[in-house]
């Protein structure tokens, strides 16, 4: 599946994603990238943030694919419980912020702070670093197992992010490329 092929939907996490993150810079560059924008982003709700991705998803015109950075990965966690089967291809998963972490961020509702422990409805996979303060490998591993995601190691990579100095991420896009074409295959194979 190439990304024109696709209505990629990039959800960033607590405070958005500013405009050299590379999210704002997939946004710009994907054609058929739009940020799902929320209502507060310093507030992060369960029910509020996961409603705009299901709404999101629901608006799109083309096969969905979900693209969540940090506290965004909670809130696709917390929309897949409302998707039905096949409304999303696949989740690109990068960077999660623990249950732990999430309790020291300002803002963050009680609610959002406990994540789901059930497999995602759809293909997905999970980006941690080995030094991300957010989220530790051990506790990054245990979401992708719970979720059936695939487990990617980024190596000592911070919390992937432009203060870790992954603006641009090229690496980042090229596993994104390769993801794309994986989902590729088992849209192929479903037919």
């Amino acid at each position: 599946m190439k990304t024109s092929d696709a209505d990629i939907l990039i959800i960033p996490g607590w405070s958005g994603s500013g405009p050299d993150h590379w999210q704002s810079r997939w946004v710009a560059k994907l054609s058929s990238a739009r940020l799902v924008e929320q209502e507060d982003w310093y507030k992060p709700a369960r029910d509020a943030w996961a409603n705009r991705i299901v709404a999101a998803v629901r608006a799109a015109t083309k096969p969905v694919v979900l693209v969540a950075h940090s506290a965004g990965v909670s809130a696709v966690a917390h929309a897949a419980e409302h998707l039905k089967p096949h409304e999303v291809m696949g989740a690109f998963l990068v960077a999660p912020a623990s249950e732990r972490a999430k309790r020291a961020i300002p803002g963050m509702a009680a609610d959002f702070i406990p994540l789901p422990h059930k497999p995602l409805p759809f293909r997905s996979v999970l980006i941690a670093s080995t030094n991300d303060s957010y989220c530790t490998p051990e506790e990054a591993k245990a979401l992708a197992e719970a979720w059936g995601s695939e487990f990617v190691d980024a190596g000592e990579s911070g919390h992937l992010n432009t203060e870790s100095g992954h603006g641009p991420w090229p690496d980042g896009l090229l596993r994104f490329a390769g993801f794309m074409r994986s989902l590729s295959v088992i849209s192929t194979a479903s037919q």
